[in-house]
C-alpha cells in the first residue's frame, strides 16, 4: 500500500469517526428531548398549581390589611416563585447542556437537580419517592450527561410501576473500591433473567413504543452505558420478576474541592 493510499485511508477513518461522534451526539440530544416530553405534562400541571397559589395569595393580601395576613401571603408567594425558579433553572440547565466538560461535583447535588424535575411526575403516577443520602461523594463528571442518565433511569422505573410503587434513590461512597455510587431502585415488574443479560445492548428493549414513539427504541440504556463508561465508571443492574429493578451508577471518587470543604 502506497503512502497516498495510507493517507487516504486515515482521512476516511477520521471522517467516519467524526460522523459517528456527531450521530452519537444527535442520539443523546434526541433522548434528552424525549425525556423532557415525558415530563412536560407534569411540569405544566405543577406550574398551574404555582400560578394558582400566587393568584390566590395575592388576592388574600389585597383583601386583608393586617400585617400578619399580608406577611403570610407574601411568604407563600415568595415560596411559590422560588419553586418555579428552581424548576425552570433545572429544566433549562438540563436542556441546554452541551459538550463534554468535566467538573468536580457532588453526586447528591446532581441527583437533587434531577429530582426537582421528576417530583410532580412521580406524584402524578402514585410513585412514592424515598431518598437516602448516606454521604456526599464527589466525582469528576459532566453534570448534564449524568443527569440525563439519571432522568432516563427514573422515568424507566416509574414506567415499570403501572399501579404505583416506591422509587428509592441512594447516594453513598464505597471507600474500599474508591467509588461513589448512585442507585435507583423501583418496586416494579422486574426484568426476566433471559432479557437482563441483553439490557444494555443497542436496539434491545423490554418495552414497546407509545403513541408518540417514545420508548421501545432500545437506545436509552445503551447510551446510558456509554456515558457512564466514558466517565471511567460502571453501570450495573439487578432485577427480579415481580420485585423490581435496581440500577447502580459507579464513579471514581475524588476529594471534595478545597473551596467547598469548608
Amino acid at each position: 500500500m502506497s503512502t497516498s493510499d495510507v493517507e487516504t485511508l486515515q482521512q476516511e477513518n477520521t471522517r467516519l469517526k467524526l460522523q459517528l461522534e456527531a450521530m452519537h451526539a444527535q442520539l443523546m440530544q434526541a433522548q434528552k428531548m424525549g425525556s423532557v416530553g415525558v415530563l412536560a405534562s407534569s411540569i405544566t400541571h405543577e406550574f398551574n398549581n404555582i400560578l394558582t397559589t400566587v393568584i390566590n395569595y395575592s388576592k388574600m393580601g389585597l383583601r386583608h390589611r393586617d400585617n400578619e395576613t399580608r406577611e403570610k401571603a407574601f411568604n407563600k408567594i415568595l415560596s411559590a416563585g422560588q419553586r418555579a425558579a428552581k424548576i425552570t433553572t433545572g429544566m433549562l440547565s438540563y436542556a441546554r447542556a452541551r459538550g463534554d466538560r468535566r467538573d468536580p461535583l457532588g453526586l447528591v447535588q446532581i441527583l437533587q437537580d434531577v429530582l426537582v424535575l421528576v417530583e410532580k411526575d412521580l406524584q402524578k403516577h402514585k410513585v412514592q419517592l424515598e431518598t437516602r443520602f448516606l454521604d456526599d461523594p464527589y466525582a469528576e463528571v459532566n453534570a448534564g450527561q449524568v443527569q440525563q442518565v439519571l432522568l432516563n433511569l427514573i422515568i424507566n422505573g416509574r414506567q415499570a410501576m403501572d399501579q404505583g410503587g416506591t422509587l428509592t434513590v441512594t447516594v453513598r461512597s464505597n471507600r474500599q473500591d474508591g467509588m461513589g455510587e448512585i442507585a435507583v431502585r423501583d418496586t416494579g415488574s422486574g426484568i426476566p433473567p433471559e432479557k437482563l443479560r441483553s439490557i444494555f445492548d443497542p436496539f434491545f428493549s423490554t418495552k414497546t413504543a407509545d403513541e408518540q414513539g417514545r420508548g421501545g427504541t432500545g437506545l436509552g440504556l445503551a447510551l446510558c452505558k456509554d456515558v457512564i463508561e466514558s466517565h471511567q465508571g460502571r453501570i450495573r443492574v439487578e432485577s427480579a420478576v415481580g420485585e423490581g429493578t435496581c440500577f447502580t451508577l459507579r464513579f471514581p471518587l475524588i476529594e471534595k474541592p478545597a473551596l467547598l470543604a469548608g
